[in-house]
Order: C-alpha cells, then structure tokens, then sequence
C-alpha cells in the first residue's frame, strides 16, 4: 500500500474549509430569510369597535345592610299574665290586627275602681260650686277661677287622671299591629308574666326596605337624591334585579373619610332585615367616547389603546376618565370614528400586522 505524503494530507484539508463554511453560511441565511418570512407573513386576529360618543352609565359600588323602612319593638303596658298569643315569627299582619291579649281581671277591677273615685269627685265639686252660689248644672256662667277652685278641692282632677290611666291600660292589654307588616322576635309564651321594660316583639315593614350603605368622600360629587341603585343580597336565591333610589345623604364624614347613604326600594319578598347587600350607584354622562376595558392595556405604565389602520396597530397614548364594571371615559388620545381593537391586544406592538376574526 502507497503511502500519501503529509504536505498533500494538510492541502487537502485546506481546499474542503471554505466550501463547508460556505454552505454553513448558505444554510444560516436561508433560515433568517424563513423567519423573517413567518414574521411578515403572521398577523394576530383582533376584534374591533368604531369609536362613538355615546351614554355612559357611572358604576359606584359599596357594601351595607338592609333595613326595613318601618321597624317597631312592641311591649305591653301592664305587667299582666299573657292570656294568649294569636301570631308567630314569619306571619303577615295587617294594621289593627290583634298580636296578643292580657289577662285583664285586674286591669278591669282597677277601671271600675277609678270610675267610682271619679263619680264621687265630681259629686264633691259640685258641693263646691253650690256652696260658692253656683249651679253646677251651668259651667258656663261659673268664672274659671271659681270652677278650678273646685276642681282641686274635690279631687276631681286627680280622679279623672287615674280613671284615663285605668282605661288606657285596659285597652293595651291587647297588642295590636301599628301597621301592616312582619312578626319577628317573638318569643315569650302564654301564661307567663308580660315584661313592660322588654321587647314582646318586633314589627317590620314588608313591603318596604331601605339599603344603608357608605361611600368616600371624594365620591360624594357621583351621588345626589334620585340616583338609581341596583342591590344584590350577598346571597342571591335569584337572578332577580332590585332597584331603589337613593332617599338620602347623610351630611356628616366619619373619622374614617365616610358618608352613610340611604336607599329606598320595594321588597319582592325574600328580602330581610340586617341582610348584607351590594350595592351599584347608577348616573348617566351622555355623549362621551367609551371604550371597553378590554380595549386599554398598559405599555411602560401608560394607558394605550391600538386602533386598526389599513390592517396594522397603532398605539395610541390615552387618559381615562370615569369607570364601572366594563367600560373607560376616554378624555384624551382617540377621536371619533376610529376603528379601536378590543381583544387580541395582550402583545401587539406598534404597526404589528393584525386581521379581523369573522
């Protein structure tokens, strides 16, 4: 076997080095060439909205309790065994309608007891104006002087106070519905002794309640009386919207930077007392441009919307004004009649290539 000399070996070997960096570089240009193919060649799918003065509709929201409009603690006025109990927690009472009675065999010995203090008053008195020359069948010619003078020495005045007391307690020895409403904290039993300084039950308003809520005080110029308000109870048995209007506004700030706000609104049925609630303070700004939330992305802290222009991005440095739940006020950066893109938004840059979904 020939052997090939060293200097042919190392020739060799020189004349296949820039044929293989040849293709090296033949090969990397190719695929920059295909990369800036993709790029050029993909566009992002985008929606988009044409840019309208329109109403918008203000969205305050805040957390509070419901009450009800009219709320009343109902005692008796005697401490008397309770004869019996016609209602109980959850029932729906009408005005008038009888809650509870007293036994009134006292109450009925003490009336008949005044009345009878009372009669012989007023026979005492009439022995006054006689002795004084004065018919007692004729006030009107008895000078007022004269007639008081009577009046004091027979007790009668005294009498006839004890004799309105008697007869007021008797008649609220059965409890009565001040207006018409729902029964709750009811809890005493027939038979047992009534208490005049405690609770014999609690009358709310079932037609009516009242959403107590509060909000900053930089918020204050975003309500006024009349406002429409939407309220959601924490826990929505549901879909059901309940709408009210603010009654009124508390004008106190609290230590906390506060304002208590009050609201009126009909109750449809399953609404409760001491309820937590949500609620949505609703005001209109007519001819404003509004753009949704997803339309505003952040771009080195700014606020930037992109608008479509003959099919590529644009960004557009904006200011936003009021906001709720979905939509911004733009007060600086758009016009009117631009074609903003809503989604698809995340990562496009300035003059990116995009296409509109169908």
């Amino acid at each position: 076997m020939k052997h090939i000399p060293c200097y042919l070996i190392g020739s060799l070997a020189l004349l296949a080095l820039p044929g293989a960096c040849s293709d090296g570089k033949q090969d990397a240009g190719r695929e920059e060439e295909t990369v800036e193919t993709l790029l050029l060649e993909s566009s992002t799918e985008v929606d988009t909205m044409t840019l309208r003065r329109t109403t918008f509709y203000h969205e305050l929201v805040s957390n509070g309790k419901l009450a009800a409009s009219h709320y009343a603690d109902l005692r008796f006025e005697s401490a008397e065994p309770i004869a019996a109990i016609r209602v109980k927690n959850g029932d729906r009472v009408t005005k008038g309608q009888v809650l509870a009675e007293l036994t009134v065999f006292r109450l009925n010995n003490r009336t008949a007891q005044a009345k009878d203090a009372l009669d012989r008053a007023k026979l005492d008195m009439q022995d006054v104006l006689i002795g004084q020359g004065f018919s007692p069948e004729d006030s009107l010619k008895t000078p007022p002087a004269i007639l008081q003078l009577a009046q004091t020495r027979s007790g009668y005045d005294q009498a006839l106070a004890q004799y309105r007391l008697a007869v007021y307690e008797e008649e609220k020895a059965t409890l009565k519905a001040p207006f018409d409403g729902v029964v709750a904290n009811l809890f005493a039993k027939p038979y047992n002794m009534a208490s005049v300084s405690e609770t014999f039950c609690t009358l709310l308003d079932a037609r009516h309640a009242e959403a107590s809520f509060t909000v900053m005080e930089s918020e204050l110029p975003l309500v006024r009386v009349g406002d429409r308000v939407e309220i959601e109870p924490f826990f929505q048995t549901n879909n059901q919207t309940i709408w009210g209007a603010i009654a009124e506004i508390n004008p106190l700030v609290d230590a906390n930077g506060m304002v208590r706000i009050k609201a009126l609104t009909d109750n449809p049925g399953h609404l409760f007392e001491g309820m937590n609630i949500r609620v949505k303070v609703q005001r209109s700004a007519p001819d404003m441009l509004v753009v949704p939330k997803t339309a505003v992305v952040i771009r080195s802290g700014k606020q930037v919307v992109f608008t479509l222009v003959d099919g590529k991005s644009y960004w557009n440095y904006v200011q936003t004004g009021l906001e709720n739940m979905q939509e911004y006020i733009v007060t600086e950066g758009l016009t009117e009649g631009s074609v903003i893109i809503t989604s698809g938004n995340i990562n496009l840059a300035h003059e990116s290539t995009v296409s509109v979904k169908k």
